[in-house]
């Protein structure tokens, strides 16, 4: 149990750092995958910036939890950190993006983020 609970914390941490990066680096596509297509060299730019800088946030703050803090930490975190892909679907939903990307990626990376969060508080 306790392998699978540090291995997925970690997959999912470095899948923020990724985002992060792509959106950062790659806007465009990233913003299609994310459910609400944005041109960054429109207004968009700055909000699609802001949302690289967060995902990686987050996930460099989870590794560093994880390293430095423990699981307990780690769990806390991800249990506060699971808001964030609910409220994407949120937003996908209401700015025209399909259901099947609301929930089939965002609903779907908040509950494998509790998953995450109960794993580490049974560790």
């Amino acid at each position: 149990m306790t392998v699978t609970a540090y291995t997925l914390a970690v997959v999912l941490n470095l899948f923020c750092v990724f985002l992060g990066y792509r959106f950062l680096f790659r806007p465009a596509p990233a913003a299609t995958g994310y459910g609400v297509p944005a041109d960054p060299a429109g207004d968009a730019g700055a909000y699609l910036t802001i949302k690289g800088l967060r995902d990686g946030t987050f996930g460099l703050v989870g590794l560093a939890l994880l390293a430095f803090a423990g699981t307990r930490a780690e769990a806390w975190f991800m249990l506060c950190v699971a808001v964030v892909p609910l409220g994407d679907m949120l937003i996908v939903l209401r700015h025209g993006g399909t259901r099947a990307v609301a929930f089939g990626i965002h609903f779907a990376t908040a509950v494998v983020v509790l998953i995450s969060a109960g794993l580490l508080f049974l560790v």
